[in-house]
Parts: C-alpha cells; structure tokens; sequence
C-alpha cells in the first residue's frame, strides 16, 4: 500500500508535513495477558486423600483384630487339648520310667554283687531329694 492510500493524501509530501499517526490499543483494549502459574487441578482432593488412607487402615486393622481373634481360639483350643491329654501322656512315661528304673537297679546290683556294703538304688549324693533323670534314658550306655 501506498502512502495515498494510508493517510489519505495524494502524492508525495514531507514526512515533516505528515499527521503523526500513532498506533494505539484495538477498539476495547487487549485481552489480559495471563502471568500467573495455574495449575490445573486434576486429581483428588488431599481430604479425599486423607479418608481414602484412613479408610484403608482402619479396614486393614479390623482384618488384623478378626485374625487374632482366630489364631487366640486356634491357640486356646491347642492348649485344651493337650490339657486333656496330659495326664494319660504323664501315666505313660511313669509307667516307661518304672519298668527303666527296674532294669536299672537290676543292672546295678549284677555289677556290684562283688561290693561289700554296696546298697543297691541308693543315692550317692546324699542330699535326700529324689530327681528323675534329665534325660529319657536313665543309663543309655548299658542298654
């Protein structure tokens, strides 16, 4: 475009002669320039968050209380029976132990027939308490 066209006059003049034609803000002004950092809010909420986490745990710790309470009936019901079993098992090994004591005493009083003064099943120590021994054999060496 030409300079006739754009400010109306025909022909050539000085730019000294010339309008000052100023550029300036469209009709209405710009839009607003945006400078702020939005960030867009996708996701759930920290308070939904929160009562999701909550909500998990809670439901977790009632599971964890719902199992104890089976694994402490299990326990007790274990115990009970070997309660109620006891004293047959307790009969049993007293009457084991009896029959080892015999074969004990009677192997003792084979080995120190020749002993004067050897008192068969006495104890040695004196201390007049009687202790069953430790173990489940009374003298494994000799069987």
């Amino acid at each position: 475009m030409t300079e006739a066209v754009i400010r109306k006059k025909e022909g050539m003049a000085s730019v000294k002669d010339m309008p000052v034609l100023q550029d300036g803000p469209p009709p209405g002004g710009f839009a607003p320039v945006r400078f702020a950092r939005r960030i867009p809010n996708k996701g759930p909420s920290a308070m939904a968050i929160f009562l999701a986490t909550f909500g998990a745990f809670s439901w977790g710790m009632y599971q964890v209380g719902k199992g104890n309470k089976i694994r402490r009936a299990l326990k007790e019901e274990k115990y009970a029976a070997r309660r109620a079993i006891l004293p047959m098992l307790q009969a049993e090994e007293d009457e084991r132990f009896v029959k080892e004591w015999k074969k004990y005493l009677e192997e003792e009083a084979r080995i120190m027939k020749d002993v004067p003064g050897w008192k068969v099943g006495e104890n040695v120590y004196h201390s007049g308490r009687w202790m069953p021994p430790a173990t489940g054999e009374l003298r494994p060496d000799i069987w």
